[in-house]
């Protein structure tokens, strides 16, 4: 900033910058007007004029660990100092301790790691390993699902961002279960997960199981709605798999990592003997350096101990990306911060919604855990039918002048705040959330 710029001068210009130069993703730029964001930290963002906002969006909901926390600022600045890049080719210590604190809070079995630059190149290459492994073809991904912006994945999504992308070959897609919008008819998560199996096991038996290469899931699906899985699902996922020689793929990219309260989302349900890859980023770092990956089982990892991988990344496991891993898992773990996010989810943000939910006629679901919540608005409880954008729009706009950054998708708010948010700090989006919905409720009265 030069001396006679201003703080509100300095924003307005980053502004310019960014209508002239910048070309935002999943938007219509003429109508852009973002946030600018000079600094951050913690659970808070601020401009240049130093308006504070409370980050209940965690960005795209992968600011884990907060943001600036020193702890992995820290850890980048070390590496830095000593060896800014190598070759993936190479042997780096930083890298190794990454993997070994990655595989060490996944499920037995699964023991190595290939690192990727984020989350969808992570699902590029756990189809790529299911497909060798099986010598298939197929991924069966369901509807409601988000697996990022590459090739495959994009295709393997399961919402409208697929259609216009759709050059990729050999997926299909099911539905997931998913109570409140059953597409079964169903009326206790009993049977919404006995029938989205069934579903399921359908779908294969007419793709023909000898032609499925993996069945894709978000342990938790986030994007498409936070929509926790009923008891038993993935555990019957996972046995569908086991009976047709099927690779189980779970996408804890955006689940993962203190997001659900746990290391991985699949510790907090029954998954049978678990995932044969998960597929990661996010939260592994709170996305200080872009960085993601593949845990993968011992026994797709034997394929390739004779015959040669066919892919790779110029900065697979970059050193800056693995030290900040290590300082951000290790700071997770001696601070209690997987254990602050299922804690206060249990106690403060969910009680907190569902009393907003009691409240607000707008308000038809509230689900999730740890600091991974929704709201599914509605114009109507008994039907459900869903809010129209225009009231998202309105949503998020009452919400930003009000000093809350929101996370919104469809008819939804998502209430996800970093692992490291306090009880007070939920109070205070509370009786923001409350001022908002009730302008809503008028909307729709």
């Amino acid at each position: 900033m030069t001396v006679t710029e201003t703080p509100t001068d300095l924003d307005a210009h980053t502004k310019t910058l960014d209508k002239t130069h910048v070309f935002h993703s999943w938007s219509a730029q003429a109508a852009l007007d973002p946030l600018v964001v000079a600094g951050g930290l913690g659970t808070k963002v601020w401009d240049h004029a130093g308006r504070t906002y409370l980050d209940f969006s965690s960005q795209l909901v992968n600011v884990n660990i907060g943001h600036q926390h020193p702890a992995v600022v820290s850890a980048i600045q070390e590496q830095a100092a000593l060896l800014a890049t190598i070759a993936p080719s190479t042997a780096n210590l930083a890298r190794g301790e990454a993997a070994r604190r990655i595989t060490d809070r996944a499920p037995d079995g699964l023991n190595k790691v290939f690192f990727t630059n984020g989350g969808a190149d992570a699902i590029e290459n756990a189809i790529r390993m299911a497909r060798l492994h099986t010598r298939r073809d197929k991924v069966v991904s369901t509807y409601r699902s988000y697996h990022g912006n590459t090739g495959a994945a994009v295709v393997a999504t399961g919402d409208w961002r697929r259609v216009p992308n759709e050059y990729a070959r050999a997926h299909v897609h099911v539905f997931g279960p998913f109570l409140y919008r059953s597409e079964f008819w169903a009326t206790t998560p009993e049977e919404e997960c006995e029938r989205a199996l069934q579903h399921l096991r359908r779908v294969i038996e007419c793709e023909g199981p000898a032609s499925v290469a993996a069945v894709l899931l978000e342990s938790i699906p986030g994007t498409a709605g936070v929509l926790v899985p009923p008891p038993g699902y993935l555990a019957g996922v996972r046995e569908l798999c086991d009976a047709h020689g099927i690779v189980m793929i779970l996408d804890e990219v955006m689940a993962g990592f203190g997001r659900a309260g746990e290391w991985f989302a699949l510790d907090a349900f029954d998954t049978g003997r678990g995932p044969d890859l998960i597929a990661f980023a996010k939260g592994v770092n709170s996305g200080y350096v872009p960085v993601g990956g593949v845990v993968i089982s011992d026994e797709i990892a034997a394929d390739f101990d004779e015959a040669v991988f066919p892919g790779g990344l110029t900065y697979s496991g970059h050193p800056l990306a693995a030290a900040s891993i290590v300082g951000a898992l290790d700071a997770m773990e001696s601070e209690g911060i997987v254990d602050n996010a299922r804690r206060v989810g249990a106690e403060v943000i969910g009680p907190g919604l569902r009393e907003l939910a009691d409240k607000h006629p707008v308000v038809g679901e509230v689900r999730g855990l740890g600091v991974f919540w929704a709201l599914d608005l509605v114009t109507d409880r008994a039907t459900r039918a869903p809010v129209p954008p225009a009231l998202i729009g309105l949503a998020k706009k009452e919400a930003l002048a009000r000093g809350l950054v929101p996370f919104a998708a469809d008819n939804r708010i998502h209430v996800v705040p970093p692992c490291v948010v306090t009880d007070d700090e939920v109070a205070e989006a509370l009786a923001i959330y409350d001022e908002v919905l009730t302008v809503l409720d008028k909307e729709i009265a």
